[in-house]
């Protein structure tokens, strides 16, 4: 299955881009819903909260008050930690269990506020992000949620910059705008690539090469960067050196090349190439029978990113 990591600052309208990637057809598994179920009363770990925080976060019916226990935890550091020490671990299984219910070729969205705060981008086949302006979202956490600007700005604050967010994103949606904008860009995205990408992952098919040269893109490194970190999470080496190679590495200026990220793997023998070619089954790298040197080809299943893997021994 293609999985989604769907993230944006607070009032950039992250929750109408997952309704929207729904009504598509998209399984959706919302963090922040969950992390509401794993303290519902009579959980364990609603015990846990209150066995660390006591009982003041409590309701007088007693559910958790969630303001009152964000209050204790904002801007501390080690509260926060504690916090998150309880309620991740929960958190993950249940979202475990959801993926593992939802159907095999289908896509799924991950709704994580915090994905690029919490360096997740990499563990996703793609990582897609809500902007809109710091202004309209101040207004919109004013007018629509009735919060203080001291607040919003607050929490605007403690959150990734839009520089980091763009950094992370593999697709960048614009909501700045009326939502029924931001609902034609989604059906869009999803038309063209999310549901062709779902579809070539299933079956094992990659995405056409372009058959045609086009500009230099300034973007190529960052997108080898993203490329690089998701071949280490999915293979679980973090020291794996992955190089940038071909005609995006180092482009002449005013030149025009394949639009096709290549990126290559020197493993230290056959063997550890066939180990490798079989782990990449569901990463998203197709891996082919074209013939490369002493290694294995992939290609990208992702119609939205053409690229290709070299692995050679």
């Amino acid at each position: 299955m293609l999985r989604i990591g769907l993230t944006g600052g607070i009032g950039a309208g992250k929750s109408a881009a997952a309704t929207a990637l729904a009504e598509q057809g998209a399984v959706v598994i919302d963090a922040d819903r969950l992390a509401r179920e794993v303290v519902e009363p009579g959980t364990a770990g609603l015990a846990a909260v209150v066995e660390a925080f006591g009982t003041e976060v409590l309701a007088a019916d007693g559910t958790l008050d969630r303001p009152k226990l964000g209050r204790v935890v904002f801007g501390d550091d080690a509260a926060r930690a504690r916090l998150n020490g309880i309620l991740h671990p929960l958190i993950g299984t249940l979202t475990a269990e959801r993926v593992a219910a939802a159907p095999s070729d289908g896509v799924v969205v991950h709704d994580i506020p915090l994905i690029v705060e919490g360096g997740l981008a990499a563990g996703f086949h793609l990582a897609v992000v809500v902007m809109a302006p710091e202004d309209v979202r101040i207004e919109r956490l004013t007018g629509l949620r009735g919060m203080p600007e001291e607040d919003a700005r607050a929490r605007i604050a403690v959150q990734a910059t839009d520089e980091q967010r763009a950094a992370a994103a593999d697709v960048l949606l614009d909501n700045a705008g009326p939502l029924d904008r931001l609902r034609d860009a989604i059906a869009e995205l999803w038309e063209l690539r999310l549901a062709p990408y779902a579809a070539g992952l299933a079956k094992g098919v990659p995405a056409p090469l372009p058959s045609r040269p086009g500009p230099v893109d300034p973007t190529w490194p960052a997108q080898y960067a993203r490329a690089a970190a998701r071949l280490r999470t999915w293979l679980h080496r973090p020291d794996l050196l992955v190089e940038h190679v071909g005609p995006t590495e180092m482009p002449t200026p005013g030149a025009t090349v394949p639009d096709v990220l290549d990126l290559r793997v020197v493993l230290p023998d056959a063997e550890a190439v066939r180990s490798t070619a079989g782990a990449l089954a569901g990463s998203g790298w197709i891996v082919g029978a074209e013939p490369y040197p002493d290694g294995a080809t992939a290609h990208s299943a992702d119609p939205g990113r053409p690229a290709r893997l070299f692995l050679a021994s």
